[in-house]
């Protein structure tokens, strides 16, 4: 029997009650598949600043440098500045544990609406690699005569050639494992950020030339890439590209796959600890009212497993949430929709543990 020290991090508002969802399945997924978790509960978020003034202790890191992978529920508190939790947790974990890739799979599932006309499940399936510790997102830059009328802000973009080329050999090996068209996409702007993109796409081709011939190699502009991503989302099969311009179009997949309550994550360090979420926010205003949709969460639990290399057990997470999805118990997956249908948080969860317990 296979054991994981799983890191847990509920998080703040309803990030706890989905977190406990996707741990509930993940855990009917160990039972049948012979794995077992050694879980550590984390309470960093809003609640423990706001009583303490900390936000992630010097001991945090070390501790979560030892587990097999993180489970993040959410981040951000009503009562809390926007940036002060999200830099200090997340960002800080990203980057001290060097989780230098965001994983963001694009896939609509059967029975789940897309805002996109005559699209369907055959034709969004893609997934987006984005660069996920360094670009604009470092904080080089600064500020001079702040306050007065010839105040100038600098935010620098700073790639190295290691962080372009660990980036581009994970997308390329991802691209040649998922083994569906084989078709690797780069989306940057050489034509406008020509010293950075440039960088991008020198090492993009003289990787994939020198040792991913099998690779069928694309470029497109990130503007270019969103309007794609709309009319003809079956062009991609994975799309590779900068921190900043990942962070804009895995929102706009996470839209034309059904919206936030759909959409999981992972920030991965492929030979150190990866974290996995779901990507909608904390949505304070649902907490402890048992009617937040968790199948993110459920899919981030996925996502984890399947990184552990625990493919069985992900599959299995999976074609239960397309069963779920079919069955129609939801006509949709806001909180309203679950409301309305008569369901919850939790009722969501049993359903679907309980056809992996099944299957």
């Amino acid at each position: 029997m296979t054991k994981y020290k799983i890191g847990l991090l509920p998080g703040d508002g309803t990030g706890p009650e989905v977190l406990e969802e996707g741990l509930k399945v993940m855990g009917a997924a160990a039972a049948k598949f012979g794995i077992t978790f050694d879980t550590e509960h984390y309470d960093f978020g809003g609640e423990r600043y706001k009583r303490t003034g900390e936000i992630l202790p010097d001991s945090a890191i070390p501790e979560l440098a030892k587990c097999d992978a993180l489970f993040l529920g959410a981040i951000g508190h009503p009562d809390v500045a926007p940036g002060i939790l999200e830099k200090g947790i997340l960002l800080r974990i990203r980057f001290e544990l060097d989780q230098y890739i965001n994983l963001r799979p694009v896939k609509l599932y059967p029975g789940v609406e897309t805002p996109l006309k005559n699209k369907g499940p055959e034709e969004i399936d893609f997934v987006v690699i984005r660069e996920n510790s360094a670009g604009l997102y470092t904080g080089v830059g600064g500020v001079q005569r702040q306050g007065t009328p010839y105040e100038v802000a600098i935010q620098n973009m700073v790639y190295t050639r290691n962080e372009v080329d660990r980036c581009l050999r994970y997308a390329f090996e991802y691209t040649r494992k998922r083994d569906k068209r084989k078709a690797l996409t780069l989306c940057g702007k050489t034509n406008v950020l020509t010293y950075v993109y440039g960088l991008w796409e020198r090492a993009f081709h003289e990787m994939g030339q020198a040792e991913f011939a099998d690779i069928k190699r694309d470029y497109a502009h990130v503007d270019a890439t969103t309007m794609w991503m709309v009319k003809n989302p079956e062009w991609f099969d994975v799309i590779v590209t900068g921190n900043m311009f990942g962070d804009i179009i895995t929102d706009l997949g996470a839209m034309i796959q059904g919206g936030m309550g759909i959409a999981a994550g992972g920030n991965i360090n492929p030979s150190g600890v990866s974290m996995f979420e779901p990507i909608g926010g904390s949505a304070p205003k649902y907490t402890g009212l048992n009617v937040i949709n968790p199948l993110a969460c459920i899919f981030a639990g996925q996502m984890l497993l399947e990184h552990l290399g625990e493919d069985k057990a992900a599959a299995a997470i999976e074609q239960a949430c397309v069963d779920f999805l079919n069955a129609g118990v939801i006509k949709g997956l806001s909180a309203k929709d679950i409301k309305d249908a008569g369901m919850t948080t939790t009722g969501i969860g049993d359903w679907i543990a309980n056809r992996v317990a099944q299957s």
